[in-house]
Parts: C-alpha cells; sequence; structure tokens
C-alpha cells in the first residue's frame, strides 16, 4: 500500500501512514489566481493499491475536487486500486430526494468518485448512514465516538453522564457510556403540529453535582449543543463538556456553545481545527490493516 495525504488532511495522512509503517507520496498543490486546484503526484504509484486521506470539510466543493483529481490522476498513472479515506463525507446529511426535482447531492458524489476511480470508501460517523447504501461500491462509515470517551476517560472523567443533544444521536451516548459508566439519556424532539416549529420536551437528567459531556457527530452552527449544555447546567452539572467527531464550528458555534456554560469542545481531526485535541489515526489504520489481512 502507498498513502497519499491529500491537501486537506496532509498532518492526518502522515500519521495514518506512521502508523501502518507504508510509504506516502508528497502531493504538489496550489490554487491558482483564479481559484483553479492544481495536483501533482511526487511519486510512482503503478501497480500499487493507493490509499489517498482527504477530507471534505469546508470549502467542501474545492476538496471534493482535489479528491477527484489525485484518484483520477492516480488512476490514470497505473494505480490497481484506490481506496478514499474521507474522514468529514460532505453532502452525506440528506439520504433521499424529499421535493420532486431536487439535487439528490450524495449520489451524484459517489458517481463522480466512481468515475474518477475510486474502488472503495472509508468515512467515519457518517451522518445518515443509508447514504452509503447509493455508493456503487463498498463504502463503510467507522465510529470515532469511543476515541472521544477515552479521551476524557484519561482526564479523570470516568463516571461522567453522556448526553446526545436529541434521539437521531443516542447510540453516540449509548456507546460513551460504555466507557465512561456514569449514566445516560438523549433529549426528545417535539415538533409543533400547528406551527411545524421544532422544540425540545422538558427531560430531567441524573445531572446534579456530576461531569456531563455531550456526544454528537457533528458541531455545525451550534444551536442543537449550546441548548442541550444550557439544560445540564439548568440542571445542575457540575461540568459540562462538548464533544463532537466533526467540529465545523461554522459562525459564533464556539461562542455560542460556551456562553451557555460549557468548558471546553473537543473535537477530532476528520475537521482540522484548533479544538480538534483527538486524532482518529489509530482508527483508520487499524480499518485499512483489517482490509488488508
Amino acid at each position: 500500500m502507498i498513502l497519499i495525504p491529500g491537501p486537506a488532511s496532509q498532518e492526518l495522512g502522515k500519521k495514518i501512514a506512521e502508523l501502518l509503517k507504508v510509504k506516502t507520496v508528497d502531493l504538489v498543490f496550489k490554487r491558482f489566481p483564479d481559484g483553479e486546484n492544481y495536483i501533482r503526484l511526487e511519486g510512482t504509484v503503478k501497480n500499487e493499491e493507493v490509499t489517498i486521506v482527504q477530507t471534505t470539510s469546508p470549502p467542501q466543493d474545492s476538496h471534493l475536487l482535489q479528491l477527484f483529481l489525485m484518484a483520477d490522476t492516480a488512476k490514470d498513472l497505473g494505480a490497481k486500486k484506490i481506496v478514499a479515506v474521507v474522514p468529514y463525507l460532505a453532502y452525506s446529511r440528506q439520504d433521499k430526494r424529499f421535493l420532486s426535482g431536487e439535487a439528490f447531492s450524495i449520489e451524484t458524489i459517489a458517481k463522480l468518485l466512481k468515475t474518477a476511480g475510486v474502488d472503495q470508501l472509508i468515512t467515519i460517523n457518517v451522518h445518515e448512514g443509508n447514504v452509503l447504501k447509493k455508493f456503487p461500491f463498498l463504502a463503510q462509515s467507522i465510529s470515532a465516538i469511543s476515541l472521544l470517551a477515552e479521551h476524557f476517560e484519561k482526564r479523570g472523567l470516568e463516571g461522567a453522564f453522556a448526553l446526545a443533544p436529541d434521539e437521531g444521536a443516542k447510540e453516540y451516548a449509548i456507546a460513551a457510556d460504555k466507557i465512561l459508566h456514569g449514566g445516560y439519556g438523549w433529549r426528545h424532539k417535539m415538533r409543533d403540529r400547528y406551527t411545524g416549529e421544532i422544540g425540545f420536551r422538558d427531560d430531567k437528567f441524573d445531572v446534579k453535582g456530576k461531569d456531563a459531556i455531550i456526544f454528537d457527530d457533528i458541531i455545525s452552527t451550534g444551536g442543537t449543543t449550546a441548548a442541550a449544555v444550557k439544560t445540564l447546567k439548568t440542571q445542575g452539572a457540575k461540568h459540562v463538556y462538548s464533544a463532537c467527531v466533526h467540529p465545523l464550528l461554522i459562525g459564533d458555534a464556539e461562542k455560542k456553545i460556551l456562553d451557555n456554560g460549557a468548558e471546553e469542545i473537543v473535537g477530532t481531526d476528520c475537521v482540522p481545527s484548533h479544538v480538534s485535541k483527538v486524532s482518529v489515526a489509530p482508527l483508520i489504520a487499524n480499518a485499512l490493516a483489517e482490509k488488508e489481512a
């Protein structure tokens, strides 16, 4: 196996290569003044199985195009198989066409990846699992929630309460509790049948005097997480932390969450940022090693 760390995941790609003890192909990349991307592989990939590591967090379209260019170039240069490791998979939140004539974005992305030469995809905590069924090749999602929970356990927070911000994320709280052993729960959404507005039930959690951690796959604008933080603080939680796999943190999301009482936001390097304190490199390395076995 040869590994190519993409422009959006240079550090993560190199960490994975070190763990697997495989060679990397250096990449020359730049953006022209008009915004177009330039990609050049500085190494031989002929007859090799190539793994490309490239997240597609914002700017999604540019990072996706870079991925297409790398895959197509590697295939054109003779790579026998291409595995795309895409820690954050853009356009994966919509699992079906809701309105007539609507673009089904992830299906288009899947077709483009196939056309570019990708033979297999590995992603982490895809938001809608059903979208992977639309891919014309093997596509799998692995979870980094345990890594986040272990991070807090090592910091002395074993026994912390694990909360999912809504029922769609309850599997994350359940997984975290298997490591933290402090109990778990999730907030229940309610929809006003007259206005259609979304609210939350007034759930009560056993958090008085305890530490609590909110686990989710993505923090985008931060509204749902901020509201969950406020609920836990109102109910007497001692310290509240926010943990997510993909810290997009759009706009003032971080400020919103911290202002509502969170001590800290901890994310992974699926999306590189200043809160990315947990690396998914071991998780991805294990998945790639198992594939090779």
